[in-house]
């Protein structure tokens, strides 16, 4: 009797950090990516959360683990661990609240100090789209495509810019289907 060789391929992993302040969608964003919809009011991440999806990228399985991190100040020394290792970044900000655009350089500035100043691939999401006709001084698609060029220019990375809204779904799985591709190619030059 002939006895099969079982081999097993070595599954790729993306560690994914969800980064931005408080309150600006990052486990809404999550949840609607994952296909459990959206809920009207979250609990606050205390540390972080953590989720496994699947997905197929040309043909081949790689494991995105999606590393949702606290916003809040006060768990910046609890999240130091969270970030190493990280493969990639979605940089989230609220485009009805500008101080959560403006504070994007400290989440890069954390990630860098945390994650062996390793630059990795990032895309920068400017959630709740579907309120920016509600609010005063809601950040302009343009300022955000404008900044995502500058963070391009800056990394060597291309950091592209992308709308959702976790309420509708629009652009969610976009952002992270761009992010997964591009770590996927910055993985296969490296190396």
């Amino acid at each position: 009797m002939e006895e099969k060789c079982i081999t097993s391929e070595r599954r790729k992993i993306f560690k994914i950090v969800l980064l931005g302040d408080g309150a600006v969608g990052k486990t809404a964003l999550r949840h609607r990516y994952l296909g459990d919809g959206f809920q009207q009011s979250y609990s606050m991440t205390i540390g972080a959360d953590f989720a496994v999806k699947r997905v197929n990228l040309d043909g081949e399985e790689v494991v995105a683990q999606i590393w949702d991190l606290a916003g809040q100040i006060r768990f910046q020394s609890v999240r130091e661990v969270y970030y190493q290792g990280a493969t990639g970044a979605l940089l989230v900000f609220d485009i009805t609240r500008s101080p959560t655009f403006e504070n994007i350089p400290n989440w890069i500035t954390e990630l860098l100090d945390n994650n062996k100043n390793k630059i990795v691939p990032m895309v920068l999401i400017g959630n709740k789209s579907d309120l920016r006709n509600t609010a005063d001084g809601a950040i302009t698609y343009d300022a955000g495509l404008e900044y995502a060029q500058n963070l391009s220019a800056w990394s060597h990375f291309e950091i592209p810019y992308i709308e959702t809204s976790a309420l509708s779904g629009d652009n969610v799985e976009s952002g992270f289907a761009v992010l997964l591709r591009n770590i996927e190619n910055f993985l296969d030059s490296s190396g």
